[in-house]
């Protein structure tokens, strides 16, 4: 219990920090910025095993890398590359961390749109082929007032950039009408989940 209040509360101040940085960025959708999240040490700590069964893995919208190489160091049998636009990368440290979240940016449309673009990319299921979301799923998880407040902070948030936060049968309708066929949600901390999403 204990565990999970600490990685609840480093989840809060990393959105935090994200919030705050994010707003003085609003106009760089790059976010260009080197930040200390510790978003991917949680999720690799609390749901390493999704990336146990895969040998290779594109961090699309990446930013620098940060978080592809701390999935890299955890597994170093991952090929681990970032898509990004060319500016974005071009300064990449190889330290440092960044937010895997991009999805809650997109109108459900462009999800399907980007979603099935990484569907062609990907292997079949029985080789391996799925999509790894880092978003929070509204309403899932074992609820409470810390996991609300990052909700209510995060919707405020993701209004200012015409995103969207999801519940489960939203992330369930944009991963069928992009083709998917079975998905998988795994609680991390807080409102924040790792959704796969199989072909």
């Amino acid at each position: 219990m204990a565990l999970v209040e600490e990685s609840s509360q480093d989840l809060l101040q990393a959105y935090v920090v994200l919030w705050h940085q994010s707003l003085c960025y609003a106009k760089s959708m790059a976010l260009a910025v080197a930040l200390d999240l510790r978003i991917p040490t949680i999720v690799l700590r609390e749901c390493g095993e999704v990336f146990g069964g895969i040998d290779s893995l594109v961090d699309v919208a990446g930013v620098r890398g940060g978080a592809t190489a701390n999935i890299a160091a955890a597994f170093p049998h991952l090929k681990c590359s970032v898509l990004d636009l060319p500016h974005v990368v071009a300064g990449a440290p190889s330290d440092g961390t960044q937010a895997l979240t991009t999805l809650h940016d997109w109108s459900d449309d462009e999800c399907v749109k980007i979603l099935k673009k990484c569907r062609q990319a990907i292997s079949p299921r029985d080789a391996g082929g799925k999509i790894i979301i880092l978003d929070m799923v509204v309403r899932y998880g074992e609820p409470n007032i810390k996991h609300l407040e990052t909700q209510v902070m995060f919707d405020l948030y993701i209004m200012s950039v015409n995103g969207a936060e999801r519940d489960e049968q939203e992330w369930k309708k944009i991963s069928i009408e992009a083709g998917f066929k079975d998905y998988k949600i795994l609680p991390v901390v807080g409102a924040l989940s790792v959704i796969e999403v199989y072909p």
